[in-house]
């Protein structure tokens, strides 16, 4: 087992909430310990997919644990998902003292994490992400949801887990696609890493640009690093606002484009980190044409997406249909769409009331 590295998620002082991301290697040899020191429940549901369960259904072995198993993908993300989740806890006589597990990607995560919210008016979670994606975003910050047909992520809620157990090993099992659509958010990082407002100055993005290789292999040291990294970015703005009342918005940097893109393809065609970073590009296309950056950054920036090879082709969407898609976006005030567009070199602000004609312009983003 690697060296652990144990960061603290200190919520805001009212509610007196704190949690532990503990993230190394081998971890999943010692669940029952991690877990009997941060719950108290004497029964568990662990909620999985087929898919992750086939991989490492030899490696969990959880005391006083029931299993469900999902079907795998994001169109499974929805109320009909989440009512076999109710469905499983009622029959497996889940008690309002007892936890639901969350073994998986951002899908189970999420889901999951909204059952826990809303099952007996609330119950104990714990997240055991086993994509990058959820390790450095998803699993982390307490946003949990569902989504609804005419948009990503609508029906949520704010709740944060008891723990989240990142073990790199799950790494080593992703394909190559899923391993970049983790990477999209961790590049987002690098773009609005001054932004956070994070009183260590990690470089992220000269970080990205020199660990190429190391980071494609997963060598462990360095995984172990970047992801360290992406959740004390994040944990420093979740617990100055942990309900996205204004600076937790950032880290939606490149997702108001993401979610159109999901919504109009039907979650069908693009993973999630695809759309992020076709949007982080969009996002740079249009903070441009407001004349909000230099084009020598958006040039940078679009390099190191390119470096990671996390978009090939950008489709031609109809402006109009993208830009209704916008407004149902969970983060529309007064049937606008708000952007997180790049204010400076590894800095963002929140922008509304964009002329529609540079949005559609935007949607090319070829510099």
């Amino acid at each position: 087992m690697t060296q652990l590295n144990i960061l603290t998620i200190k919520l805001p002082p009212k509610t007196e909430q704190k949690y532990d991301i503990i993230i190394g290697s081998m971890l999943h040899k010692k669940f029952d310990e991690y877990i009997a020191k941060y719950t108290s429940a004497k029964k568990f549901l662990l909620v999985t997919n087929k898919t992750i369960w086939n991989l490492y259904k030899e490696k969990i072995n959880i005391s006083n644990s029931d299993y469900l198993i999902l079907e795998d993908g994001e169109e499974y993300k929805n109320i009909q998902t989440l009512k076999e989740i109710y469905d499983a806890a009622i029959k497996n006589k889940i008690e309002r003292k007892d936890c639901l597990i969350a073994l998986g990607g951002g899908v189970i995560g999420d889901i999951t994490g909204l059952a826990a919210a809303t099952y007996l008016r609330g119950i104990d979670f714990i997240q055991i992400p086993t994509t990058l994606l959820a390790m450095v975003d998803s699993a982390v910050g307490g946003k949990v949801a569902i989504n609804h047909e005419c948009g990503k992520n609508l029906i949520g809620a704010f709740y944060q887990p008891k723990l989240v157990l990142s073990d790199i090993e799950f790494l080593k099992t992703l394909d190559n696609r899923q391993l970049k659509t983790g990477l999209a958010e961790v590049l987002k990082y690098a773009f609005i890493e001054k932004s956070c407002g994070c009183p260590l100055n990690y470089r992220f993005f000269d970080f990205l640009h020199a660990n190429k290789d190391k980071i494609l292999d997963l060598d462990n040291k360095t995984m172990s690093q970047l992801i360290n990294i992406c959740c004390n970015l994040k944990a420093t703005v979740v617990e100055k606002d942990e309900t996205e009342k204004g600076l937790r918005a950032i880290l939606n940097f490149g997702h108001t484009f993401a979610h159109a893109i999901e919504t109009l393809t039907h979650y069908t065609i693009y993973t999630h980190g695809e759309a992020v970073a076709m949007g982080m590009k969009m996002a740079f296309k249009l903070a441009i044409l407001l004349k909000m950056i230099d084009k020598d950054y958006a040039l940078a920036a679009n390099a190191l997406i390119d470096k990671y090879e996390l978009v090939s082709t950008i489709p031609d969407f109809d402006s109009q249909k993208f830009i209704d898609a916008m407004i149902l976006d969970k983060k529309t005030e007064s049937e606008k769409p708000r952007f997180i567009l790049p204010d400076a070199d590894f800095s963002v602000k929140m922008i509304t009331d964009v002329d529609p004609s540079k949005i559609a312009c935007s949607l090319k983003p070829n510099l």
